[in-house]
């Protein structure tokens, strides 16, 4: 049996009033993004290029691209500034810990961090991250020192 039409308006005009109240009530849904200071930034830039991320500079900041993403590192000349007060105060590098999430294999996922020329400090090793599902996850560092885990999900 189907619906009359009054019902089925109200049910739209309910269903629109709920989406309306959730984003009115300003509730949060994900990362946009992250950001770091940085130190070396040709290193950077080289590295993150050579894991194959899409990267952007400017005078103020690098900004690192991975799907909908990105990790927006400051450059020494502006963290270092006193005047600039959008970051954490103690924030200098490397203080970051990011996690990656990896598609394929934990071969595949060698031979990127080969080719950028990072040195695996531990791993693979199992873990649960953000998905709460079995991971293996890898660990290295950066140029700059900051550790990056990459997390590859079971199926």
């Amino acid at each position: 049996m189907r619906p009359s039409r009054r019902k089925f308006v109200q049910a739209a005009t309910a269903a629109a009033a709920s989406n309306l109240s959730a984003q009115q009530t300003g509730s949060v849904r994900g990362f946009d993004h992250v950001a770091l200071p940085m130190q070396n930034t040709a290193a950077m830039l080289a590295f993150y290029r050579g894991l194959g991320f899409q990267v952007t500079e400017n005078a103020r900041s690098c900004s690192v691209y991975i799907g909908d993403q990105m990790i927006n590192f400051h450059q020494p000349a502006t963290w270092q500034n006193p005047t600039f007060t959008l970051r954490a105060p103690a924030a200098r590098p490397p203080c970051g810990d990011l996690c990656f999430v990896g598609d394929g294999t934990p071969a595949a996922l060698k031979a990127m961090l080969d080719r950028a020329g990072a040195k695996i400090i531990e791993g693979p090793v199992g873990r649960q991250g953000g998905r709460k599902k079995a991971a293996s996850s890898v660990y290295v560092r950066d140029p700059d020192g900051n550790l990056l885990e990459f997390m590859i999900y079971s199926a």
